[in-house]
């Protein structure tokens, strides 16, 4: 204990840092959660993308939509979601479930889409990147 304090002491603004980095990890997690936003993994997913209501939005740039996507995904634009047109205000009663090509991009457009009033929302976690890793198939149809 004596070393850590004089450590903190002699480091001042490297424990600075560290404790602002801290205080932000925990931030981020506690909006994440409080925001009802569901984050899945690509198995959890799945059930999620065979219910009779899912629609699965991918909000990666068409050139890596057209790489490979999840079956039956639409490919919008996050711009998009951000001021909803008729078509996506029509899809706020559906399981909503977002990814694109790594999950960094799907988080915000999810929030948009919360924002709108869609109460049932939910992200790959790890986007395209994970689902592929994991083998789950993709199309490019």
């Amino acid at each position: 204990m004596d070393q850590l304090i004089e450590f903190v002491g002699n480091h001042a603004l490297l424990a600075g840092g560290f404790g602002a980095v801290v205080v932000l990890l925990v931030y981020t997690e506690v909006m994440r959660m409080t925001r009802g936003l569901k984050e899945l993994s690509p198995a959890q997913a799945v059930p999620w993308i065979n219910a009779p209501d899912a629609v699965v939005i991918d909000v990666s740039a068409p050139a890596d939509f057209n790489k490979g996507h999840i079956v039956h995904a639409r490919n919008l634009p996050a711009s998009r979601l951000a001021k909803p047109d008729a078509e996506i205000l029509k899809l706020k009663n559906k399981k909503l479930l977002l990814v694109c090509k790594s999950g960094a991009t799907a988080v915000p457009a999810a929030i948009s889409l919360l924002k709108m009033g869609a109460s049932n929302v939910a992200v790959v976690k790890g986007g395209m990147i994970q689902w592929r890793k994991d083998q789950f198939p993709v199309t490019t149809k």
